[in-house]
């Protein structure tokens, strides 16, 4: 890869360490040749972030961001609009649920624990896209990812399950809404990868085992396989791509048993 994304700006909201989806993704995009500004969610992760972009050599824009928060949504945009005057893509790559949510059994999800996980995980896709748009005059990327627990049930995923469900249809719809503003919106449903956040689930290491098994290519997926992708969504060769879920998962998605 190398030049895919000149001349373009970036912005990656969800990276918490070097282990995260969305640096993998961020690097990529840095190698074809954007500018990227990263977010953070609270201190305890700033510093991380800070180090990592500080590693790609640019003098990046970090700015603190948590997406429940409509006036910290705004301060990140009015900064990447003061400072760079335009954004060309955007990456959200963030999803919680509270702990004892992923561990026990759906049936018992408590409307705090479905709120939060459909804020943080789905409705921050709307919140984000709708300030990025005005800086994307001349069109853009957004970029999403998902799972495929979002259309099939994967024990212990639970509402997260279905956050990314709500996610992918908010995801086609901004996609028909922004159409014609030559904004682009689509997720990536990527197989499991072994993220600070993916530990989380209850049977985790399980899960790696079966994709392997399981999995046309008989092996898991990897962060420059998934940054790959998201390059190529981000780039003027998927001009025509918008509203879709691409599945990055070794094939596992196609398989019945």
């Amino acid at each position: 890869m190398g030049g895919e994304l000149n001349g373009k700006v970036g912005l990656v909201v969800g990276v918490a360490n070097k282990r995260s989806i969305a640096w993998g993704i961020a690097q990529a995009w840095h190698q074809a040749g954007a500018t990227l500004a990263f977010t953070y969610q609270g201190e305890r992760v700033k510093e991380n972030v800070k180090q990592l972009a500080a590693g790609i050599g640019q003098d990046n824009l970090l700015l603190p961001c948590d997406v429940t928060k409509d006036e910290e949504l705004d301060q990140v945009f009015k900064e990447v609009e003061q400072q760079y005057g335009k954004l060309d893509i955007l990456l959200h790559a963030i999803a919680f649920a509270p702990k004892d949510a992923l561990e026990g059994e759906f049936v018992d999800t408590t409307r705090e624990a479905f709120n939060v996980a459909h804020d943080v995980s789905a409705y921050s896709l709307v919140a984000l896209t709708q300030r990025a748009a005005p800086l994307m005059k001349d069109g853009g990327s957004v970029v999403a990812m998902t799972y495929y627990g979002s259309e099939k049930v994967v024990p212990h995923y639970n509402v997260m399950g279905v956050a990314k469900a709500s996610l992918e249809a908010s995801a086609r719809y901004l996609a028909y809404d922004l159409g014609p503003k030559k904004i682009r919106v689509n997720c990536i449903s990527a197989g499991p990868v072994n993220t600070l956040a993916a530990r989380g689930i209850s049977g985790f290491s399980n899960m790696l085992k079966h994709y392997e098994s399981q999995a046309p290519l008989k092996r898991n997926v990897t962060s420059d396989e998934l940054g790959a992708t998201a390059t190529f969504l981000a780039s003027d060769g998927a001009a025509a791509i918008t509203g879709q879920t691409i599945y990055v998962d070794s094939g596992y998605q196609i398989m019945g048993m």
